[in-house]
């Protein structure tokens, strides 16, 4: 087990990560912000895909790879070579925590699969993500976000009523995957601290996707069928949603029927719509909107943003701006709370990192490290874990095993 960060919840923790793309990757990033000690293995031409997505940092990484792989070492092992395979071996007979998503039976023809690498330590925590259940006929499908956002109804339930099937605007599925697996893995850790055994933890994709339905996943199987869309309307709050103020969008959120009355008598100064009988409750006014809301947004589109946001706020309504993406990142509350960070890096001068969520006794877990370049912990680390010579590893380079 490793030694270092020991004032960090996962001191102590190591992990190999051996996935790639974004679900894995997220994993050992949760991983490895809470602490652990986590080394990414990558090719040592292409290293991982997403060193090819998005916008360029430096000559090996980009905006992508960058998201979902700070705090983490790269080691980069031709994993289809003998030589590649032993060593990965070995750092995993070093490791707490193995985590892959290779394609289904990929990683036993390389010979870390969980039922050879368990043999020499039964201890280990080894996480397998796939794209669906790894038992069923389906086990062999490769997982793509996109694909499973249509399969699990997530696309039919995002967007407008009147627009076709629509996708969120990021991988919500390869995010949630990583962060559910990321909390089996310290369920395990924690089992693990009793009883002294590891354990094979099987995600898919499928699996995640349709759980984060949620709500509307329940209600589709209460209807015996698709729940109405309602876009950045709620389906079952009214008013409630994304509205359009004379120069610009806000949220407004009334979520009961004191903040209705007063939401019409002191914001948008319509005391008759507060005494109407058809919007006197929200059931009422959920079954009314039709009739509501077109007075409501003429009320709103009459008045200036801030002068709403002022309002509403007096009157204890939740409210807040629809930003931009890039004034989300740079506005005072994000900078304020330090969820931005500018990193040294050795080609692009500097590099902007996100910071963890975790707050730790007050104190947000650190950026320890910004995003590696490509193998750039190769030596170190298999030089300081394997005792490899500098002989050694000079072959294994002329070898394009490293």
């Amino acid at each position: 087990m490793s030694t270092m960060n020991s004032s960090l919840p996962l001191a102590g923790v190591r992990v190999l990560d051996l996935s790639r793309i974004l679900a894995g990757p997220w994993c050992g990033m949760v991983l490895a912000d809470l602490g652990a000690e986590v080394i990414k293995v990558e090719h040592p031409g292409r290293g991982d895909d997403t060193r090819d997505w998005g916008l360029r940092v430096g000559s090996t990484e980009t905006a992508y790879f960058n998201s979902v792989n700070r705090n983490k070492r790269s080691v980069t092992l031709d994993l289809q070579t003998a030589e590649g395979q032993e060593i990965a071996r070995e750092l995993a007979r070093k490791s707490d925590v193995v985590i892959q998503n290779f394609k289904y039976g990929g990683i036993d023809k390389l010979g870390l699969g969980y039922e050879r690498l368990r043999e020499e330590q039964p201890g280990l925590i080894y996480c397998s993500i796939s794209g669906y259940d790894r038992t069923g006929p389906e086990a062999a499908r490769p997982g793509y976000d996109l694909v499973v956002q249509g399969e699990a109804g997530l696309m039919a339930l995002n967007g407008e009523a009147h627009q076709p099937p629509l996708k969120f605007g990021v991988a919500a599925v390869d995010l949630f995957t990583g962060m559910y697996s990321a909390q089996a893995i310290l369920a395990a850790l924690f089992e693990r601290h009793k009883t002294g055994k590891g354990r094979h933890i099987e995600m898919a994709l499928f699996d995640c996707g349709l759980m984060i339905t949620a709500y509307y996943g329940l209600e589709a199987l209460l209807m015996g069928e698709d729940p109405p869309r309602y876009g950045n309307a709620h389906p079952s709050i009214v008013p409630y949603g994304v509205f359009d103020a004379q120069d610009g969008p806000l949220v407004i959120t009334v979520g009961n029927n004191s903040q209705f009355a007063r939401f019409c008598t002191e914001v948008i100064e319509r005391p008759d719509l507060a005494a109407d009988e058809r919007f006197k409750t929200n059931i009422l006014r959920s079954a009314n909107r039709a009739a509501l809301m077109p007075e409501i947004n003429r009320e709103l589109g009459r008045r200036k943003r801030k002068q709403l946001l002022e309002q509403l706020t007096r009157s204890g309504i939740p409210c807040g701006e629809v930003l931009g993406l890039h004034e989300a990142l740079t506005s005072k509350r994000a900078t304020d709370a330090g969820l931005v960070t500018t990193q040294p890096h050795p080609e692009a001068g500097s590099v902007n990192v996100l910071a963890p969520p975790y707050r730790f006794d007050g104190e947000r877990l650190p950026v320890r490290s910004a995003p590696p370049q490509l193998g750039e912990g190769t030596r170190e680390v298999l030089q300081s874990l394997l005792g490899l010579s500098e002989e050694k590893l000079s072959q294994l380079k002329a070898n394009g095993v490293v």
